[in-house]
């Protein structure tokens, strides 16, 4: 009996070597960004890596961030992992997961020095969201895991306000 073997050839370019990308900033720095968003819906989740309702609603936000792309809604995801975690943790779990909107690492381990600066309503537990109207600066915070339905009607509701 005779046997084949194939040889398979992939060119380099198709082999990704890029990292995920993540940002890492301080709260001052995501507050100033946040106050100069001028137009259409943010989704702000606050996530760590370790915390498992967070990572089973990060589908949810994905989803969210691709099929609503064409209505100027986009996703920030701010994980709140320690900084030292970015290499370790943060970005292979980015890759892993295979995210697509935009991850921030914030690097403000002083909670309770910006909590209530993202809302008086905020206990700091996660999961958390900020939803942000930028067009006219109308916010609603949400200290609770979220699924794709709720997560289409705030959007729905936030763009009448």
């Amino acid at each position: 009996m005779k046997s084949f073997s194939v040889l398979l050839i992939v060119p380099l370019f198709f082999i990704s070597t890029t990292k995920p990308k993540v940002e890492m900033m301080d709260f001052a720095t995501l507050d100033k960004e946040i106050e100069s968003w001028e137009d259409g819906i943010y989704i702000v989740n606050f996530w760590a890596t370790w915390c498992m309702p967070c990572v089973k609603e990060l589908p949810y936000f994905e989803s969210i961030n691709r099929d609503f792309a064409n209505e100027n809604v986009k996703v920030v995801l701010v994980n709140l992992n320690f900084a030292s975690e970015l290499e370790s943790k943060v970005k292979p779990f980015v890759e892993k997961h295979d995210l697509h909107s935009r991850v921030i690492l914030l690097n403000a381990p002083d909670y309770n020095s910006w909590i209530d600066k993202v809302s008086t309503k905020w206990s700091g537990s996660i999961p958390a969201t900020l939803v942000i109207n930028a067009k006219n600066k109308k916010s609603e915070f949400y200290e609770q895991s979220l699924n794709y339905k709720e997560l289409e009607e705030i959007i729905k509701n936030l763009k009448t306000k």
